[in-house]
């Protein structure tokens, strides 16, 4: 069945070349990836309406820069942030719960998990801890007017069906851009 193919297999080949290279290329790739997720991430403040659709594609560096290599995915998540603190404060508080946490969950799950069902589910769970983190402990209107601050168990299985679904989305584009990249890198 297709959601229990295991899809790991590529990513851990490629992790044991990419401990090959030298430590300054890992770090510079590192810092790009930072780089695109912070523009990314900060083009909702930047750019109403057309920013809105640019800033989930943060995820997609950090996601990248985690399945290449754990400790450069998180160093790479933390610059993310630390790059924001300068451009867009306001995108402190999504970022580290929502768009890097999918990122970083989903690229090290590949490390851990071979069946496309398990990395699935722990981009979802992790998303969804975010984004309940927000709107139920922080208080803040990640969703806006659709779901209120007060816990209900229809608005927790509506979000973890979306974060289902939209981790679900994130596996098969990082494996695209994984399959791409991995040939430019080699």
């Amino acid at each position: 069945m297709y959601f229990f193919k295991p899809v790991s297999d590529e990513v851990r080949l490629f992790q044991h070349k990419f401990r090959d290279h030298k430590k300054p290329m890992k770090l510079i790739l590192a810092s790009i990836f930072a780089s695109i997720a912070a523009i990314f991430q900060s083009a909702g403040g930047f750019l109403p309406g057309i920013g809105l659709f640019l800033s989930p594609l943060a995820t997609a560096p950090i996601l990248l820069c985690a399945m290449f290599s754990i400790p450069f995915g998180i160093m790479s998540c933390f610059l993310t942030i630390m790059l924001l603190f300068i451009l867009q404060p306001t995108e402190l508080i999504i970022f580290p719960f929502t768009t890097g946490m999918l990122g970083l969950g989903i690229g090290a799950s590949f490390s851990f998990f071979r069946k496309r069902i398990s990395i699935i589910a722990v981009g979802a769970i992790l998303l969804m801890l975010g984004i309940m983190s927000l709107l139920f402990v922080f208080r803040f209107p990640i969703l806006g007017p659709v779901v209120s601050d007060s816990f209900s168990f229809v608005a927790a299985g509506g979000i973890l069906l979306f974060t289902f679904l939209y981790s679900w989305l994130w596996v098969e584009i990082s494996l695209i851009l994984f399959n791409r990249l991995k040939r430019i890198m080699i």
